[in-house]
């Protein structure tokens, strides 16, 4: 797959660098853990990055990942409600998220949270190859 073939040094440091912008509770992101402290999945949210809509209303959910051992658990919902709670609660009337076209585990977890597509494509491109991603948006 793509992914595989990014840099992990890169993303690391992509990250530090996105946490490190933090300004909560407009942007940032939340932790989940085990009971031991080990990070089991993360949620990054703030303000729409899109060139359609106004970021002072349109939050994004920017990223969410869970280790492949939690899936199913619960935390992946409980992480997208204390997004869903925190962007509600800086203001946001709405929020959108992406995801890879034909992601149907993530689309369908989306669409039992009450997101939906809202008809809006994109490419990025990875590894030179560009793939499609289809938004969805929430009322808040």
């Amino acid at each position: 797959m793509y992914l595989d073939q990014l840099d992990v040094e890169r993303r690391r440091a992509g990250w530090e660098l996105t946490i490190a912008e933090t300004d909560w509770p407009r942007t940032g992101t939340l932790v989940a853990t085990e009971a031991n402290g080990t990070v089991v999945g993360f949620v990054h949210i703030g303000p729409a990055r899109d060139g359609d809509g106004d970021p002072i209303v349109i939050g994004e959910l920017a990223a969410i990942y869970l280790l492949p051992e939690a899936w199913g658990s619960g935390v992946g919902r409980r992480l997208m409600a204390a997004a869903v709670n925190v962007l509600r609660d800086a203001g946001f009337a709405e929020a959108i998220l992406w995801v890879f076209e034909g992601n149907e585990r993530a689309q369908r977890f989306y669409e039992i949270g009450g997101w939906q597509l809202d008809g809006v494509t994109k490419d990025v491109v990875i590894a030179d190859m560009p793939l499609p991603e289809v938004r969805y948006r929430l009322v808040l």
